[in-house]
């Protein structure tokens, strides 16, 4: 996906960040206010379980979406992403872009589906990840 994309929704509601490896960019739970598009590096989405370490459900990269719970309610996270080498973004502050889809329907239409095709490659993307990491090599 690119910032183009986006197009008008989130004119004048982006920002640069900058992440270290092991930083998170956003956790599970918290408030889901902005979301992240990849310029450069990589970011895992991860689960953790008590326990054990965290699981890797996905790596991202350049052009990828980070966080996707911005869009509904209850605006909640639902995992963590961890930045995995050093990581530029464009943060979007999602609570600004919400406000401009609701009084523009037709702009909520439209960026909702790039946010749907964003979420279906991702599902995609994770399906064929975990079919690789579990996959049985003698079979």
């Amino acid at each position: 996906m690119r910032l183009e994309d986006l197009g008008e929704a989130v004119a004048g509601c982006t920002r640069t960040v900058e992440y270290l490896p092991g930083e998170y960019l956003l956790r599970v739970g918290a408030p889901a206010d902005e979301c992240f598009l990849i310029e450069q590096g990589r970011v895992a989405l991860e689960v953790h379980a008590p326990a054990r370490p965290p699981e890797v459900l996905l790596t991202l990269g350049p052009g990828d979406l980070v966080g996707l719970s911005w869009i509904l309610p209850p605006y909640r996270w639902a995992c963590d992403a961890r930045a995995v080498q050093p990581v530029r973004v464009v943060a979007i502050d999602a609570r600004r872009v919400r406000e401009r889809c609701d009084a523009d329907p037709r702009l909520g239409y439209h960026l909702l589906q790039g946010v749907l095709r964003a979420a279906i490659d991702r599902l995609q993307a994770t399906r064929l990840q975990h079919l690789d990491v579990y996959r049985d090599p003698t079979s």
